[in-house]
């Protein structure tokens, strides 16, 4: 039998979850939690934000580990740690970021290496032989990496599996300053309760280090430290740029007044330095106007704290050292210059080698970049170019009708030119006017990402559209999907991302969605998606008119069947035989399929016979795709955002799933489809068949499945979506101006067909 079978008792492990849900990644951190399997885990959320409190509600009604401590809305992550700590009732306390989650296991690792030094009941008080702190290693996911290595894992190593005091491993102090790769002794933290309320989490982390009379360490992952990108992000204020100066202060302070050995404060004076150091050397840490004053402060609190006989190292750490001890800022600067000069020297020789490839592209851009924005030019794209259509295209309506006097020019492909409605302005890309106007253009607006070469003025105010509500992966969130991401630069579309002002959304979902996949400083605009406005404004003679120009007999039945790419296959498949349907369903019915696997069906095909006959109609071409929808008595897809846009007309969705784990599994999704659909569900062509001649795609289950999914995904819908974006992008009105959205069970879509027709 081994040691930890023997124990009387395990110890008890609080983990204090706190923080804002940043980015969406809460759900993650309290999924990692949940799949703990370890039954000595307390787990306490203490988060702000209405969508926080409804996460961990769902968490803590299925699983009794969970506790939620609601906070008001203003609690500092100082005090929600503070609070998480009053309430947990754990021997031990870990306090995680809302951000950072748990590999499988680590709790259990955690709450066992504590338990070998546990070895009697009330091993956790004060005076029994247990740590203090217990520090352990951790991975840090980038979006570039879901788990790189960290650098602790030779120091954790070191003391092997002895309880051991800092003086005589004050290499300990070389960890990563994180609260999260540490968990905390609860007696311990409350005789110490100034380690959360002091300072910062870097004060924290070193003063437990410092104040702790018995370290254990375990060599072991136990965190992922999720690292944010700086550009998602809210620029640091003064004072979070100077925050630990601060920090550092008070734990030269802290190890002086527990008279820490020479070899502890060296070892923290070198951790310090070195910190102040990696800020001032790297491009973009620190605005201009701050380098010389933050030098200036690092300058004198190198001199000040140097201990007694320190040594600088060797080498050019060793001048950039003496330099900064001398507050020699300009000559610090001339050296980075000069060690820089090489790589500078090869950056310049690469973009100009760039440059020669399309220097008279280049030189036509530069050109036009160096002339004044023209303040009523606006730029419209979509579909990478494929005409004037969806988002863009509403907004470029309203536009007409709230600020007629900024003239929109559309950018289409030289093949889709000819399709424009009479009178569009348009440039092809590539050509002279079309970099002019990419250049000058106040306003640009795209469903897609401009090319690469867009250098977006300061002035310039760029709109994001997207194109649907997301139920594949999108973004940042196809890394793990390589059928989806078909080598995707990712680096590359974050750059285009970093472009936005505003997106536009639909819905809550797509709003944390877009802020997960693609991070960056837009803001997001709430609003509902343009394109669905005409789903409330149409009215009944509006829809007989589509129907009448798409031959759709008076009294016919007419359903929509769009289904979407699999980014998996090579070619298409197709997933109904649309004669065998037609057939079944009968001479009433009527097939309007948006697919290109339409094509294909020779003379004799049964499919000729029902083209000719009306009872199939290829719309694969047909623009714009709202008109179909308002044309359709019910829509049939399979994964299509579709089927979010439709909702809003309150008709009857049927989802035809015959390959949804495939489709999930290669392509990656955001929720489950089957579990939460629109409407009834068909995993077969008979099964569909049967829902619609049993009449189950429009009865009362089918009702009560597109109400909840309507409520949740056609959140800002209205029918006045291009107003506010019109109203707060082009107009630069308040958000408190514009017009509220209308609750979903207030809302009145336009009529059915069967409505229209009686009208």
């Amino acid at each position: 039998m081994s040691k930890l079978s023997k124990l009387p008792k395990l110890p008890k492990l609080s983990v204090i979850v706190s923080g804002r849900d940043i980015q969406g990644h809460l759900g993650e951190c309290l999924s990692s939690l949940a799949d703990q399997s370890c039954d000595e885990l307390e787990v306490i959320v203490a988060v702000t934000g209405d969508n926080s409190r409804a996460r961990t509600e769902s968490r803590t009604a299925s699983d009794p580990r969970f506790t939620s401590l609601p906070l008001s809305d203003g609690t500092t992550p100082t005090a929600a740690r503070r609070a998480g700590a009053d309430a947990a009732t754990g021997d031990w306390l870990h306090f995680l970021d809302a951000k950072d989650s748990l590999p499988t296991g680590a709790a259990a690792a955690i709450v066992q290496r504590l338990a070998e030094h546990a070895e009697a009941p009330g091993a956790a008080d004060r005076d029994a032989p247990a740590p203090d702190v217990l520090v352990f290693d951790h991975v840090r996911a980038y979006w570039w990496d879901p788990a790189r290595p960290s650098l602790d894992t030779k120091v954790l190593a070191q003391p092997g599996r002895a309880l051991v005091d800092l003086a005589d491993f004050p290499t300990l102090l070389e960890l990563a300053p994180l609260l999260g790769n540490r968990v905390l002794r609860t007696g311990f933290l409350r005789a110490h309760a100034h380690l959360l309320t002091a300072g910062d989490a870097l004060y924290s982390a070193y003063a437990a280090l410092l104040l702790a009379d018995r370290i254990a360490c375990l060599d072991q992952v136990a965190l992922i430290d999720r690292q944010l990108r700086r550009a998602s992000l809210p620029p640091p204020t003064y004072d979070e740029h100077f925050a630990p100066f601060a920090a550092y202060a008070k734990l030269h302070e802290l190890a002086a007044a527990r008279q820490a050995p020479p070899r502890v404060r060296t070892a923290l004076y070198e951790r310090m330095v070195g910190d102040y150091l990696r800020v001032i050397a790297r491009p973009g840490l620190l605005p201009a106007d701050l380098a010389a004053p933050y030098f200036h402060h690092a300058s004198e609190h190198a001199s000040r704290f140097r201990p007694d006989g320190y040594q600088r190292p060797d080498g050019l750490d060793g001048v950039r050292h003496r330099l900064l001890e001398q507050d020699q800022y300009t000559r610090y600067k001339a050296l980075q210059a000069a060690n820089g000069k090489r790589r500078a020297l090869r950056s310049a020789l690469n973009a100009r080698k760039r440059k020669l490839s399309a220097k008279a592209r280049d030189h036509r851009y530069r050109g036009a970049l160096s002339r004044p924005i023209e303040p009523e030019l606006a730029v419209f794209s979509a579909y990478w170019d494929r005409g004037v259509a969806c988002n863009p295209a509403a907004i470029a309506a309203k536009l007409r009708e709230l600020a007629p006097h900024v003239h929109p020019v559309w950018v289409v492909s030289q093949a889709k030119a000819a399709l424009l409605p009479p009178g569009t302005d348009h440039v092809i890309p590539g050509t002279p006017r079309y970099l002019e106007v990419l250049a000058r253009a106040k306003f640009l607006v795209n469903n897609v990402n401009f090319p690469g070469l867009l250098v977006k003025r300061p002035e310039q105010v760029f709109v994001q559209t997207h194109h649907g509500t997301p139920l594949k992966r999108m973004g940042l969130d196809q890394r793990e999907f390589p059928a989806a991401a078909k080598g995707l630069n990712f680096r590359a579309l974050l750059a285009r991302v970093d472009n936005w002002d505003y997106s536009v959304s639909a819905n809550s979902h797509s709003t944390r969605t877009w802020e997960r996949a693609y991070p960056s400083r837009y803001v997001p605009l709430d609003y509902g998606y343009p394109r669905n406005d005409v789903l409330y404004q149409a009215d009944a003679d509006d829809i007989r008119a589509i129907r009448e120009r798409l031959g759709i007999a008076p009294g016919k039945t007419a359903i929509l069947y769009a289904p979407t790419h699999r980014d998996y296959e090579a070619g298409w498949t197709p997933r109904l035989d649309l004669a065998r349907l037609s057939a079944d369903l009968g001479d009433d019915t009527v097939l309007l399929v948006r697919g290109h696997y339409f094509y294909g069906g020779g003379a004799a095909s049964p499919l000729t016979r029902l083209r000719r006959g009306g009872r199939v109609i290829d719309v694969s071409t047909y623009d714009p795709v709202e008109e179909l929808q308002l044309a359709a008595d019910a829509l049939v897809t399979d994964y299509s955002s579709i089927m979010f846009d439709y909702a809003n007309l309150d008709r009857p969705i049927v989802i035809y799933a015959d390959d949804w784990e495939v489709y999930a599994r290669a392509r990656g999704v955001y929720f489950d489809l089957l579990t939460e659909a629109p409407g009834q569900v068909a995993r077969s062509q008979d099964a569909l068949t049967e829902i619609f001649t049993s009449g189950a795609w429009r009865d009362e289950a089918a009702a009560k499945l597109r109400g909840a999914f309507r409520r949740r995904f056609c959140e800002f819908d209205d029918g006045r979506a291009a107003e506010r974006v019109v109203r707060r992008a082009f107009l630069g009105e308040r958000e408190e101006d514009l017009p509220p959205i209308v609750p979903v069970e207030d809302r009145t879509p336009a009529p059915t067909p069967e409505e229209a027709a009686r009208r």
